[in-house]
């Protein structure tokens, strides 16, 4: 968060839970910020938007300035935009999967949102496209040329050259970024988390992280949460209902203010999101989730495994060696399902060859209902089977709830503290 945070933002922050805020757990700062007062919270969101028009008046023209423009043209760059002025942030990677023009669908529609006079909007745009992207190129190409209209050009800029120094503007001085990919190639959204710690909103698809982050007091979504593939239909509907969520939430928020001038229901949104999911989508939480979760019991296991000089990291070695070795001849044999009350009793024949029983565990597994998580009964071994080398018969009871059917038999390695399939990837099914 300290790479995104905007000058005013670090000082509210500051004020709100102190200077070492992220370098200690994150467990206060949802409290603290919610301390704040709505006057302080709307003063950081006005200056950090006055901040990304001043420095887009100077990209702009720079960026004017070399492609040859007159010095009349340049000078009137400084006249563009307006600090007051509700600002809306767009840039990525130009691609189709991006939907970059799904706000572009009624050019005459977005004409209107930009100039109205009593609730004005601005739009500050940059990305790029990959050189052999042609389509990627036009859909950047149709931005710039709606652009250029005479009536929209003090309303919308796209700014070339985009960059990291780009990109750290506009996370820090947009009122809300909006983000349009088609469902489900949004590979995260990370833009959208950099805002967060300005007091920037998001207005996402609900894809990558704001699918999981979206609460209706927190931003605002668009689509379903399905996927529609490239459905020109859908793509419509969409962009219809992005106009719609602008014109009728969106811009009325942040225009309807109390006696002192503040949007209050603005601020609220802001507050909460701040609070909530800032601690939550940084690398504080990230890098602290991997040590406690991964990193530590990877340490563990590793002073484990090179004890008395590697003991046991040569007996994991010995056991994938085993496997390897006797793997294709294991085989199952008969299979006995009896359903008694409301429990299954399953009895499976399984033949080892000349692995121990204990390099193994059986299973049996059931895909999950309705988006639970897998079923995984382990078996357990009941009897040897008579006059066959390696052959056992394992048992197990699963719940009648479910059709016997659904289950299947499986041999998985096991090893007390390996990580299977990362270290041992053998898997043998019952056919």
């Amino acid at each position: 968060m300290p790479t995104w945070d905007a000058a005013e933002a670090d000082e509210v922050w500051t004020e709100a839970c102190g200077k070492e805020r992220w370098r200690r757990t994150t467990d206060t700062l949802a409290q603290d910020v919610r301390g704040l007062s709505t006057a302080r919270l709307w003063q950081l969101r006005c200056a950090a938007r006055a901040s990304l028009v001043a420095y887009a008046r100077e990209r702009l023209a720079q960026q004017l300035a070399a492609a040859g423009a007159s010095s009349e043209a340049v000078a009137r760059v400084q006249h563009l935009f307006d600090a007051d002025t509700l600002t809306l942030g767009f840039s990525r990677r130009f691609a189709t999967d991006k939907r970059p023009n799904l706000l572009l669908h009624d050019p005459e529609r977005l004409r209107r949102l930009l100039t109205n006079p009593q609730r004005p909007v601005q739009l500050i745009m940059a990305g790029k496209a990959h050189p052999a992207d042609q389509a990627g190129q036009a859909l950047i190409q149709q931005w710039t040329q709606f652009i250029r209209q005479p009536e929209i050009r003090p309303h919308a800029v796209f700014l070339s050259d985009y960059d990291m120094l780009v990109t750290e503007h506009l996370v820090q001085g947009v009122d809300v970024w909006i983000n349009t990919p088609r469902r489900p190639w949004e590979a995260s959204g990370t833009s959208g988390m950099k805002v967060l710690v300005n007091g920037g909103l998001n207005l996402s698809e609900l894809d990558g992280w704001w699918a999981e982050a979206y609460t209706p007091d927190v931003g605002w979504a668009l689509g379903d949460g399905q996927e529609h593939g490239d459905d020109p239909a859908w793509d419509a509907a969409e962009a219809a209902a992005l106009y719609d969520r602008l014109e009728r939430e969106v811009i009325p928020e942040f225009y309807t203010r109390d006696a002192q001038g503040i949007p209050t229901a603005w601020v609220a949104r802001m507050r909460e999101s701040m609070a909530r999911l800032t601690p939550h989508f940084s690398t504080n939480r990230t890098v602290r989730e991997y040590t406690e979760q991964h990193y530590l019991q990877a340490a563990a296991a590793y002073r484990t495994r090179a004890a008395e000089h590697g003991a046991m990291g040569r007996q994991v070695v010995q056991w994938q060696h085993t496997l390897a070795q006797h793997w294709a001849a294991l085989r199952f044999g008969d299979v006995h399902v009896e359903t008694e009350g409301e429990q299954h009793v399953f009895e499976v024949q399984v033949y080892l060859d000349a692995l121990d029983p204990q390099a193994v565990q059986l299973e049996l597994y059931a895909d999950g209902v309705n988006g639970s998580a897998p079923v995984r009964q382990e078996m357990r071994r009941i009897r040897p089977l008579v006059g066959a080398a390696g052959g056992y018969v394992y048992g197990a009871l699963v719940p009648a709830t479910r059709p016997a059917t659904d289950y299947t038999a499986r041999v998985i390695p096991y090893y007390p503290g390996v990580a299977v399939p990362l270290e041992a990837a053998h898997i043998l099914w019952q056919r």
